[in-house]
């Protein structure tokens, strides 16, 4: 068994302790930035022989890291031709029950689950990913490439297991992951500030009781709202991508239609909105991509700030939890989306992508730990509309913070790879679970193993609304009786 305080710097702090345990065999797809920040952590706080760990990637630049862990190193990409003959000999062994954690793109969540579900393998991603091609297909409709028809497969996966079988925990991270995690603690502290609950009230233990609380509470919406304010050591050069996390993952999200969560209080659909016609039809989107969306947010260190509205898991995951009465005809639901002020270097980079019709530039960069000068990310989710207008609640965590705290990542990476280490906790925890998300797990376990890396987790209240100080020379339709309207939120409304 590898000595997990010798597999990593001596200089770092041990934070926490061992979680969990892994007997068989562990296979981690995709070694960019999340996969490298991951693999420390995981050998830090889940007893597992690292030799029995194989890293595949079809890059090999991270070859001297993982190997520098003891672990085995495999140059190859998955490809719906290749991916069981790869994957299958690596997971079905003797040795115990296997885990495979996926963090790559390109490479089908749902197939690669399927095949652990045969396998009687643990399985966990970041997000819930296609086969390489599928959102730049045009032949397939655009309906079909959202957010939306991805979870929508994810979730027949899972009803096809009748909700048994080993574990897969789709799409945990930290947004889509910590932040329906966040939503919870801080929905409980909002009904405890109004007077709904007392301290010692248990939490619901019902998706239906969760809902129902939100309702209580009255809360309109919520913005999974994110500043980036990680500054680079140097500028960032013309025709070159440069981000805080994947580019592959920020330009897919950029390009990719505008999705939110429809709430049962709008009184107004965009004319460049559509709705779904199957599913769980808690969310809608528009037919303007994520990158070309503002929406009006509020995040504590900058206040009020214009925002990106890319399509994200949790818009509709939480919708779709919250929800209360038939998906047609729902009693309740919320309006969520994220809004997501990314860095300043990548705030240009994606300005000079579309600049140039939305091609990638073949310089890209992610900026380590050592690349960056100062700066936090500051994640957390903002409820809305009740009786004290807006609470945001999550993660302030700086750039030095990461760095004490972890190897091979910044702030933004930390965010995630915790919250995939909390996911893999609970798998284990609960490894017959079946096909699962986030806002499915206990909330309160899964934030106890990832709040040591999360730097300050706070609550604050603000008297920010979208209508106040708004300023502009141009006329605009706006909903003055309700200030949480998402006609309001929208930046640049149709008149």
């Amino acid at each position: 068994m590898t000595d997990i305080r010798r597999a990593l710097p001596q200089s770092e702090p041990f934070t926490g302790g061992i979680h969990a345990r892994i007997d068989g065999p562990v296979v981690m797809i995709g070694f960019g930035s999340i996969g490298r920040g991951l693999l420390p952590l995981l050998l830090r706080h889940v007893a597992l022989d690292s030799a029995r760990l194989t890293v595949i990637d079809p890059d090999g630049s991270g070859r001297e890291i993982a190997e520098s862990f003891g672990v085995r190193f495999v140059q190859q990409a998955l490809t719906p031709d290749n991916f069981r003959t790869v994957l299958e000999p690596l997971l079905d062994t003797p040795q115990g029950r296997g885990f495979c954690i996926n963090v790559s793109v390109d490479v089908s969540s749902v197939e690669v689950m399927r095949l652990c579900q045969t396998l009687d393998a643990l399985y966990i991603d970041s997000s819930v990913e296609p086969w390489a091609g599928y959102f730049h297909d045009k032949n397939i409709d655009i309906a079909a490439r959202t957010n939306y028809a991805l979870r929508e497969m994810m979730l027949a996966e899972g009803r096809a297991r009748n909700r048994g079988g080993a574990t897969a925990v789709s799409s945990c991270g930290a947004n889509p992951g910590m932040v329906s995690w966040l939503v919870k603690e801080a929905l409980l502290n909002l009904a405890r500030d109004l007077g709904l609950r007392q301290g010692d009230d248990a939490a619901p233990q019902t998706r239906r009781g969760w809902a129902q609380l939100m309702q209580q509470t009255g809360v309109k919406g919520i913005h999974i709202a994110e500043r980036d304010t990680q500054r680079s050591l140097r500028p960032k050069p013309m025709n070159v991508f440069v981000n805080t996390w994947s580019v592959e993952g920020m330009v897919a999200e950029g390009l990719a239609a505008a999705e939110l969560g429809w709430g049962t209080h709008e009184r107004w659909l965009p004319p460049h909105a559509r709705r779904h016609k199957t599913g769980c039809l808690a969310a809608i989107y528009m037919m303007q991509s994520g990158g070309d969306t503002r929406v009006r947010s509020w995040c504590p260190t900058p206040g009020p700030q214009r925002a990106f509205l890319v399509p994200h898991h949790e818009s509709v995951a939480i919708a779709d939890y919250y929800t209360i009465g038939a998906p047609d005809r729902p009693e309740y639901r919320p309006t969520v989306h994220y809004a997501y002020r990314p860095s300043n270097v990548a705030l240009l980079s994606l300005d000079e992508m579309f600049e140039r019709g939305g091609k990638l530039p073949k310089k890209q960069q992610v900026l380590g730990e050592e690349d960056i000068l100062d700066g936090m990310d500051e994640l957390g989710v903002l409820l809305y509309g009740h009786a004290k207008n807006a609470y945001w609640y999550g993660s302030q965590l700086s750039i030095e913070q990461a760095r004490a705290l972890a190897p091979h990542q910044n702030a933004t990476g930390l965010q995630v790879t915790s919250g995939m280490l909390a996911g893999i906790v609970w798998a284990l925890e609960n490894p017959d679970a079946g096909v699962v998300e986030a806002d499915d797990m206990d909330f309160a376990r899964c934030l106890e193993v990832q709040r040591p890396y999360l730097g300050k987790v706070a609550g604050y209240y603000t008297d920010w609304h979208p209508l106040k100080n708004r300023g502009s020379l141009v006329p605009e339709n706006l909903d003055r009786d309700d200030p949480w309207q998402f006609r309001n939120v929208l930046v640049r409304t149709p008149s």
